[in-house]
């Protein structure tokens, strides 16, 4: 960020990058070299290159999705599936659709058309958004619900549609389908509370007295012919042993299963459970209700479903506890009244809403739809906003229903080609696993946001709580969740890994041995428990396909101070010893300064361009072959040059493959071969979900248990990695595509077909160690082993799939690839027309016949499960880490109170200088995509010609700001100067700041600060949420961009106040 650029030349350009590289590795670990790039499903190809090159030299490949807080987190927890919606398409089989957090018109243009055009044929449209914007004028019904709010006009819906559709009457096809497709009959044991009782976990069969395999993984239910408990097929304890071969599958059989004990049970209990409306934390306080219960196996149990009664406030005549009187009372959550109080959405609006959500769906047999995306995804508490939309969706039978269900929108997630993809960009065809890290845990640990907090995580914790955060902080979190196996932790150890294993040889022993016995003695540590440590540091990073530092990185300023180690504005305070880590070693001085080399490949002077030690001119999609495809569509279409690079601009396949050549050359006599030592969290979609029964929290660290790899800590695996031999084998594709072959979601075959046609194809490589592989030399062959290795993009893959799932869940399945079984899309079938792909087990949709693409319709139509712990869709989450937040069953939490956690460090308080504090709002805006084309001339001509804040009248007037003035609006975190949009379009206490604007564009300096004013991250700062970061249990199980903490930024508050109208850059 400091001085000019000199210009360099390619060769010399990748010798010092390439020597960093060897020097790191050599030095500290290849775990401190690292790379960033998003979204690979725009340019698929440009990804992996980048990827591919990092996991061969065991380099950390770092998430985004969860890290930009696009990842719905309630989805793998609900649905044990990352995110799988519906394409655009199926707007039109939708009779009623609720547009809620997501703006159609703006951030999904081309395809709203969808949208509208389904009006005509009588869909009704329902918005939910605080502002006036273009989404509005679609609707039928408005409801303006106040920012942050959505989980407590959800949460009253779902009152409403207990109440009159499953108390008030009974429809057969919710109440089958609930039977059939969720958790909600499954049994729950309760655990004394004083004079109450309270959730505990899942009774499973295990309790029972059943000895079997997989007994401890299978939860259990009544049967209503018999009234005994049975563990119907499906659950987790059928999905990996060899007797649940064959009944991996939702088939009921002669089972009937008791929805509710309400009208059989034999006493009944008042319940305590959390509300987070009240309270002088953000804990909350106690509600008590009432559940019908009964005695199983000697165990106190009820239904999910009577607890989601209790829980949303559905009184039922006998049972005890304190209940709402109707939708009026306004005292209890979850009536329609209450949601009043705190959205400002009318009450009988919202009641009339849920009701003919829930009418249309009985009529249509689902037909009901929500989309929703980053407007209520951005929240820190996301996930259980979306868990109130899910239970609208799952209590109306809307889910694997063409125009029904849930539709979240946000990036470009959706990489239809998944399993040759995955091969490409992670080395997979090498070697096994790569090292993947959450963004979110790495980016809060490195820019040091973590010594900055005010509050922990016992501030979060439910009132019915267990202490286990009592006296840690989110940071602590993060290293138990490692050590644990939950998340991945890179860099791993506070040593050089390769001189790990080096230490294991020297001595005779298994590395795994030798790697417990010195984490066992104290001399071996998780490089996150001192994060601080210079041999910690991340040391060499490379961005490509994306502006961290203009566009994705929250808490800004944090990295400009501790990561980069230039100029910031940070005001806050470090955190005082009270508040500092018990487990994470606090260092009085921080670093100012950890990367020794920060490179960015792009094709515009970003502001990472700006801040880095090295730029390399990219080519853009029109400069190059390459692959995309969206959740938007059903199609893989390609990229292809119109014109060479131009000058001396490369695309970013030949980029890395440049610095690989030289890394190679200058490893040869350097690095050599070694052996890498990777510690690998417990992966969802293996049998690793098995590792930690029931969620129970046993720590080998305070002597709970034995540390044992891949059961109560990470898997050890070691990796023999050839660094003179790089280059050649990121340019073939390897054998292990054909030993081991490739698994994706738990589906695992052998590609041979496809490997013998990429040989023919693509050709094969002549003499090395590649010698006789097919050549992966070219970027065309790399998109063309993509195509051959996925089924959705090969039929003879994808029938090999389908087959291997039909013999573990036992149901027919292959029909569903026959009518493409013999076909293939090639990348010059691409260069044609974009290609519809094809049915596969890599996705949950069907889309033989020509249907369109909705999720989860093979589960409901096949009976295939869901990949969570009951096979089902759950209500209820049972891991410790839920119980402690208070969140096992859908619930409404506010919005984080910062303006009371910050309320010392909030204000200047000039004397004479006006100030408003308000809801700091970054929504992404109509006129860029991201940060890309937001300098474009013609559209800042169009609008103010720089960056801008958007507030009420009556915001401004408060401090006598006129639109166009200049403003400038800080926190702690920061300050940003920039102009005032004033109108009425925006709700009072709230302004929007669009995100992604360059800091290099119309940033005057700030009186504040005395530097340029900052972009919409300089306001915001991470926060980690615990319940994140669980893994080793069912659906929690990590995943890469599957499961991890999302880099939340909606909670934020601002102070704004007018600055003097003379501005300096």
């Amino acid at each position: 960020g400091k001085g000019g650029f000199v210009r360099s030349s390619w060769p010399e350009v990748t010798e010092l990058i390439a020597a960093a590289h060897v020097h790191t590795i050599k030095e500290y670990g290849p775990d401190r070299v690292v790379g960033f790039s998003p979204i690979p499903a725009m340019s698929m190809v440009s990804y992996a290159a980048g990827t591919r090159f990092l996991s061969m030299i065991g380099g950390t490949v770092l998430s985004f999705y969860d890290w930009y807080a696009d990842l719905p987190i309630a989805s793998p927890q609900v649905y044990g599936d990352q995110t799988d919606v519906p394409e655009s398409g199926d707007w039109w089989n939708a009779s009623y659709l609720v547009i809620w957090g997501t703006n159609l018109p703006i951030t999904r243009t081309p395809d709203a058309h969808f949208m509208t055009e389904a009006r005509y044929r009588g869909q009704k449209v329902v918005v939910v958004s605080p502002d006036f914007s273009d989404h509005t004028k679609f609707a039928d019904d408005w409801l303006a619900a106040a920012p942050g709010t959505d989980g407590a006009l959800a949460m009253a819906m779902g009152h409403v549609v207990l109440t009159e559709f499953f108390r008030d009457r009974q429809v057969l096809y919710f109440t089958e389908y609930v039977k059939t497709y969720t958790d909600l009959p499954f049994l729950v044991t309760l655990e004394e509370h004083g004079d109450a009782v309270r959730p505990g976990k899942f009774l499973t069969a295990d309790e029972l007295g059943d000895a079997g395999e997989g007994a401890a993984h299978k939860p259990v239910l009544l049967d209503a012919r018999t009234g005994e408990p049975v563990a119907p097929n499906g659950t987790l304890g059928f999905r990996y042993t060899e007797s649940g071969q064959g009944r991996w599958n939702l088939d009921l059989g002669d089972v009937d299963p008791v929805l509710t004990l309400y009208g059989r049970h034999e006493d009944a209990r008042p319940v305590d459970l959390p509300r987070f409306d009240t309270g002088e934390t953000e804990g909350g306080t106690v509600v008590r209700r009432g559940v019908p219960v009964a005695r199983v196996g000697g165990r106190l149990v009820t239904t999910v479903f009577d607890l989601l009664m209790a829980q949303y406030a559905v009184p039922r005549d006998g049972l005890p506890g304190e209940w709402p009187d109707g939708y009026g009372d306004a005292a209890h959550p979850y009536t329609p009244a209450w949601q009043e109080e705190v959205t400002s959405v009318p009450a009988a609006a919202a009641a009339r809403v849920a009701r003919e959500f829930a009418r249309n769906a009985e009529l249509s047999r689902g037909r009901s739809m929500i989309c929703m995306g980053g407007g209520t995804n951005h929240w820190y508490h996301s996930d259980q906003i979306y868990r109130a939309f899910f239970t609208l969706t799952m209590l109306c039978g809307c889910q694997g229903v063409n125009g029904g269900g849930w539709a979240h929108y946000v990036g470009q997630e959706k990489v239809r080609p998944l399993t040759g993809w995955q091969q490409a960009a992670f080395a997979l065809d090498w070697q096994r696993p790569t090292r993947h890290m959450t963004g979110t845990s790495f980016f809060y640990l490195h820019t040091d946001q973590w010594r900055y907090e005010t509050f922990g995580p016992g501030e979060m914790s439910g009132p019915l709580s267990r202490g286990l955060f009592r006296g840690r902080t989110f940071a602590d979190c993060v290293a138990q969740a490692s050590r644990l196996g939950w998340t991945p932790s890179h860099p791993g150890f506070d040593r050089n890994p390769l001189d790990i294993a080096d230490e294991a040889a020297a001595a005779g022993r298994p590395v795994a041995e030798h790697v417990v016995d010195e984490l066992k003695a104290g001399r071996l540590k998780f490089a996150c428990e001192d994060p601080d440590a210079p041999q910690n540091w991340p040391r060499v990073m490379t961005i490509w396909r994306a502006n961290v530092l203009g566009s994705s990185g929250k808490g800004m300023e944090y990295f400009m101070r501790h990561l980069l180690g230039t100029d910031d504005a940070v005001r806050a305070e470090e955190s005082p010893p009270g508040l500092r880590p018990a487990e994470v070693a606090w260092r009085d001085e921080a670093p100012r300064g950890k990367l020794d080399l920060l490179t960015t490949i792009d094709f515009r002077m970003t502001s990472s361009c700006t801040y880095a030690d090295v730029v390399l001119p990219a080519a853009t999609w029109y400069e190059k072959h390459d692959l995309s495809s969206t959740d938007m569509h059903p199609f893989v279409h390609s990229f292809n040059p119109a014109i060479a690079p131009p000058w001396e601009s490369r695309t970013d396949f030949d980029a890395f493959r440049l610095i690989a050549e030289e890394f190679s050359r200058l490893a040869a006599g350097r690095l050599g071969t070694r052996t890498d030592v990777v510690p690998v969290p417990l992966m969802h979609d293996s049998a690793d979900e098995t590792a930690q029964p029931g969620g129970r929290v046993l720590d080998w660290k305070a002597g709970e248990c034995e540390p044992v790899p891949g059961v109560s800590m990470p898997r050890l695996v070691t990796i023999e990695r050839d660094y003179a031999a790089v280059a050649e084998k990121m340019a073939a594709l390897g054998p292990l595509v054909e030993t081991l072959g490739t698994s994706t979601k738990g589906v695992s075959l052998v590609p041979s077909e496809a490997v013998a046609y990429l040989r023919e194809t693509n050709g094969v490589v002549r003499g090395g160690v590649a010698d006789g592989r097919p050549s992966l030399a070219l970027d065309l062959h790399m998109a063309e082993a993509i195509l051959a290795l996925s089924g959705t993009t090969n039929g003879h893959v994808a029938m090999q799939g389908w087959r291997d799932l039909e013999k573990r869940t036992g149901v027919a399945l292959a029909d569903l690839g026959e009518e493409r079984a013999g076909e293939r899309i090639s990348f010059s079938d691409t260069v044609v027309q974009p290609r519809p792909v094809f049915a596969s087990p890599e996705w949950s949709g069907i889309e033989s016949g020509g249907r369109r693409y909705s999720p989860f319709t093979v589960n409901v139509e096949r009976k295939k499960p869901w990949h969570t712990l009951t096979g089902r869709m759950h209500f209820f989450l049972d891991h410790d880490w839920i119980h402690e937040y208070g969140e096992a069953l859908p619930t409404y939490r506010p919005p984080l109170t910062y303006a009371r956690h910050y309320s010392g460090e909030l204000g200047l308080r000039d004397e004479g200088r006006p100030e408003v504090t308000v809801r700091y709002l970054t929504p992404h805006s109509k006129w860029s995509i991201h940060s890309e084309y937001q300098d474009n001339l013609h559209m800042l001509r169009l609008f103010r010609g720089g960056p801008v804040i958007w507030m009420s009248p009556a915001d401004a007037a408060t401090i006598d700001v006129r639109d166009n003035d200049w403003i400038e609006a800080y926190n702690r975190n920061g300050v940003v100067a920039c102009r005032a949009v004033v109108t009425h379009r925006m709700p009072r206490g709230t302004v929007f700041m669009y995100h992604a604007m360059d800091r290099h564009l119309m940033t005057p300096k700030s009186e504040i600060s005395g530097w340029h004013g900052g972009s919409d991250n300089s306001l915001t700062r991470l926060v980690v949420k615990p319940t994140h970061l669980i893994g080793g249990y069912g659906q929690f199980s990590y995943g890469f961009n599957y499961y991890g903490p999302t880099g939340s930024q909606r909670d934020e508050v601002a102070v704004i106040r007018r600055r003097s109208q003379e501005v300096r850059f």
